[in-house]
């Protein structure tokens, strides 16, 4: 029996060449929070909070094994396997539409850095022809899918945009700017496709407009942000006022929006110590810091401001590229998570003011932002390794290229940490050596490993001496919260604690040209 998926649109299936009835809403949920991690051994108790989130019926467990049942009738039997305590969609290579869209925008990216932007645009077109309108278009109005959904979008955006790079590195200068002024109105605060759009208009003999197109683009950030353009974008409007013979038909387009790290605080005093976590991460590889803030009254604006702009000046000072923005907002988590889409975030910074996770406006970041997140508990890091407690969770892992990143650049050890017992009986040293392994492969970063009992103590007693403490979230954190030992941690009042979840965007140390995580993982 053969089976084919597609997402990339309304939910559909195909057995043997015949389109299948996938049964009720909450069904096609499941089989769509499936189809988002194929291969993998999903929980049940992932299933519920998905299905459910905060307020599952009692009888969920139940209700989600008859969705399996009823999706093996119309899939077959073989297409679900049940593992302990969750289940397994075979898909094979080829049978879901958003593998091979990442496949061939993955081919792409390649392609543009090869200066071989006919093969770039090829690939980048066939990616896009597998959308058949927005992803799971039929499940839009079941809003626990709605960060996965945004996610998607924001990979399908990534793609034109590439896309639209290859063609203008071909001349097709003229017949992008269509497309690129209908991208600009769907994603006004997206720098890359303004750049995109001034080079496209220069290119057809429109300076004025590509001009224009700036001042349009300053007016909207200053506007609503209160952000001045980006150095990249700002340098790109100089050189059409130079008439740059850079810019001309046959020149590759330059990269018209640098990749960037966004610093969002929460409470008006922890940006300096979310600043002193960045600053190292911002010079290797370099990333514009991006300093946000949020008000809950217009007359907050001129201090905050006042105080993120003094903090860029010593920054700027310090040879870092940064920008500084203070708006007023009711949903400061979801405007955050937008700036992060909007501005090529490889990682955003916020801190936990009150209760740690509890805060909705942490919330609503670690729902909706494509990039790994870090919740920073605590101060100023310290000259000590960077400590990652490591179990091999989809989250752990982003924990640990984010506590490799920190190594590099600050210039200490990496340290990971795992349990003399595990569930089967066995330690967790073999897990430790693969991690360190593929550290050591994909970054460049040596790792110590250490064994501890299986108790809080004994983890927060192995972080003693840590510089900072970077730590995954588990699966069921929304419903369970952090757990004893990540609260530990978190408490322990010695080094800075970060809490990562891991994004749809790969971790700041990927190669340049790789943009989401099925492209690129260091566990991979």
């Amino acid at each position: 029996m053969s089976v084919t998926y597609r997402m990339l649109g309304p939910l559909e299936a195909d057995v043997d060449g015949e389109a299948v009835r996938l049964g009720s809403p909450k069904q096609r949920v499941t089989l769509a929070f499936l189809l988002l991690r194929p291969n993998t051994l999903v929980p049940v108790a992932r299933l519920v909070d998905s299905l459910w989130g905060d307020d599952p019926p009692g009888s969920a467990t139940n209700l989600v094994q008859g969705y399996v049942s009823g999706l093996r009738k119309v899939l077959g039997r073989d297409a679900i396997d049940t593992r302990g305590v969750g289940y397994v969609l075979h898909v094979p290579p080829g049978a879901l539409d958003l593998q091979r869209f990442e496949q061939l925008a993955h081919e792409g990216g390649l392609a543009l850095e090869r200066d071989d932007p006919t093969g770039a645009a090829a690939s980048l077109r066939e990616a896009l022809s597998l959308w058949r309108g927005p992803a799971l278009a039929d499940l839009a109005d079941e809003p626990l899918l709605d960060p996965a959904i945004a996610r998607l979008e924001e990979l399908r955006v990534l793609a034109h945009e590439r896309r639209i790079e290859a063609d203008l590195a071909l001349g097709r200068h003229a017949d992008v700017v269509g497309e690129l002024e209908h991208l600009v109105e769907e994603h006004p605060l997206r720098e890359r496709t303004r750049g995109l759009l001034m080079t496209a208009l220069y290119r057809s003999g429109r300076q004025a407009e590509a001009l224009e197109a700036y001042g349009a683009a300053r007016t909207i950030l200053v506007d609503e942000l209160g952000i001045e353009p980006s150095a990249s974008l700002t340098a790109l409007q100089l050189s059409i006022l130079r008439q740059d013979a850079t810019l001309g038909p046959v020149a590759e387009p330059p990269n018209t929006a640098g990749r960037s790290i966004l610093v969002a605080s929460l409470a008006p005093d922890s940006v300096e110590s979310l600043a002193a976590l960045a600053m190292p991460l911002s010079r290797e590889p370099a990333r514009e810091l991006l300093l946000l803030t949020t008000v809950a009254t217009p007359a907050e604006l001129t201090s905050a401001g006042a105080h993120l702009n003094g903090l860029r000046s010593s920054l700027v000072a310090d040879g870092i590229e940064a920008r500084a923005a203070v708006f007023t907002s009711l949903a400061p988590g979801a405007d955050m998570a937008r700036l992060a889409r909007e501005n090529d975030v490889d990682l955003a910074l916020t801190d936990a003011p009150d209760g740690l996770l509890e805060d909705a406006r942490v919330l609503g970041l670690l729902d909706q932002a494509p990039c790994d997140v870090g919740i920073v508990v605590g101060g100023t890091p310290g000259p000590g390794p960077a400590v990652v407690p490591f179990a091999g969770a989809d989250h752990d892992w982003a924990a640990v290229e984010l506590g490799a990143w920190l190594a590099r650049s600050r210039g200490t050890g990496l340290r990971l940490v795992g349990a003399t017992t595990g569930a089967d009986g066995r330690d967790a040293s073999r897990l430790l050596a693969n991690a360190s392994i593929a550290v050591q492969r994909a970054l460049g970063v040596p790792a110590e490993p250490v064994l501890v009992e299986p108790e809080p103590d004994a983890l927060v007693a192995a972080a003693a001496d840590a510089g900072v403490v970077v730590v995954g979230l588990t699966d069921r954190w929304r419903r369970e919260g952090l757990g004893r030992a990540r609260t530990a941690l978190a408490t322990h009042g010695g080094a800075p604690t970060i809490l990562v979840r891991r994004g749809m965007r790969p971790g700041g140390l990927a190669p340049r040209g790789s943009e989401t995580r099925f492209t690129w993982t260091v566990a991979g």
